[in-house]
């Protein structure tokens, strides 16, 4: 069974100023999500679903959907403020959407087979989508996580936040970390909580899961909304999620490596460099110059 690829693009974008899902970075208007398609479909996955806003969808559709649809099946889920379980209602002073444990939850009645969840403003590289793929690909029992080492994943534009990962000898994930405020010093690698060396492992939000996931964010969810739900700037995140589903014993990460240099676009200073990567790649052959001329 071919996997789905499943792209979280509901985003604000309040540090970039605007929406960086359907900003170019190619040298043909194509965009980050443009990369992260064909590189999934040139590693076997067989469907596409977006995790959109509505006020976003014309122009998200207009500009993204569109070039796909013909290559392989997409469809559209929404994530919204009032997409909550019944009792819930959201704070009257909440404008961002509730996180990435809520976007992946949205896309419940449309994902049925073993999927991954991207970001899609960040690039991820060829051989990180095939790893998933051939995990993915054989019907596995764990979830996954593509992790890349930290110095490959900072800014020069200002600082980060990073879940950084504990693992286990056998390499499966024992804990995500969150440290915040993550940038380079004079003295190497620090944040706001310690000092770091860079060859850390830090999650990107790049998962592998089957469907059991959604029962579990399901639950995690409403209990995450009767503590935390009046607080307008709290999120559900899929790494504290998986925190509590291996401390309890109910879920087993896996953590699968990767050579690929991560790119992305926290700040609009930051698009400079993630459009150079993708020039150096064109020229070294592993991107054609005009990505959809050619069959993947």
């Amino acid at each position: 069974m071919q996997p789905t690829l499943l792209v979280l693009a509901a985003g604000i974008g309040s540090r970039y100023g605007g929406l960086k899902q359907i900003d170019p970075v190619g040298p043909n208007g194509e965009t980050i999500i443009d990369y992260s398609v064909y590189d999934a479909m040139r590693a076997g996955f067989g469907k596409l679903v977006f995790v959109i806003r509505r006020d976003i969808e014309n122009l998200f559709r207009e500009s993204i959907e569109g070039r796909f649809a013909k290559r392989l099946p997409v469809e559209c889920v929404f994530q919204e403020l009032d997409e909550l379980p019944s009792g819930f209602i959201a704070p009257q002073a909440r404008t961002k959407p509730w996180g990435t444990g809520h976007a992946i939850l949205a896309a419940d009645s449309a994902v049925h087979e073993p999927f991954a969840a991207i970001n899609a403003d960040d690039f991820y590289g060829r051989s990180s989508f095939h790893v998933l793929a051939d995990y993915l690909m054989g019907r596995p029992l764990d979830y996954a996580m593509v992790g890349f080492k930290l110095a490959n994943t900072l800014s020069e534009h200002g600082a980060v936040s990073r879940g950084v990962c504990e693992c286990e000898a056998d390499g499966a994930l024992r804990e995500v970390n969150e440290l915040t405020k993550i940038a380079r010093t004079d003295g190497g690698i620090q944040s706001a909580e310690r000092e770091l060396s860079g060859e850390e492992i830090v999650s990107m939000n790049f998962w592998g899961f089957t469907p059991a996931i959604f029962s579990q964010l399901r639950e995690r969810f409403a209990a995450f909304l009767r503590q935390q739900g009046d607080d307008p700037k709290a999120e559900f995140f899929i790494p504290s999620v998986l925190n509590e589903l291996i401390a309890s014993g109910q879920a087993r990460v896996r953590v699968l490596s990767t050579s690929d240099v991560w790119f992305g676009v926290t700040y609009q200073k930051d698009k400079a460099r993630v459009a150079e990567g993708i020039r150096q790649m064109i020229a070294r052959g592993i991107y054609p110059e005009r990505l959809w001329d050619r069959a993947v």
